[in-house]
């Protein structure tokens, strides 16, 4: 069971968009995400007739590492640590480390 998931609110905690939050979007690898309005760079793009793409300069997210980002705990209102736990019934279930809280499950 992964900590971070698609749908989950986060924070960044460190590198130049510190403080930012957002949605994860998607997971690249292992270790990386796509966090919507997190990480966003300029790219300079060909038009492409074919495709009806127009030139010029296009905003893109890129990736951002998994460890510069934690996932927000609304009681606190800040970043939080995520562990698994196990539930009497063998159900595995996402907790904040903090106060023990379940994580809330997007769809």
């Amino acid at each position: 069971m992964e900590k971070i998931i698609k749908g989950d609110d986060v924070i960044v905690i460190t590198g130049k968009d510190k403080g930012k939050r957002g949605t994860v979007l998607a997971r690249v690898d292992e270790r990386h995400l796509l966090v919507e309005d997190v990480n966003v760079v300029k790219k300079h793009q060909k038009p492409n007739p074919m495709r009806n793409q127009q030139g010029g300069v296009v905003p893109k997210t890129m990736p951002i590492d998994i460890s510069n980002v934690g996932v927000y705990n609304a009681a606190t209102g800040r970043a939080d640590r995520v562990g698994i736990k196990v539930l009497e019934d063998g159900k595995k279930v996402r907790i904040f480390k903090s106060n023990g809280e379940l994580v809330p499950a997007k769809a």
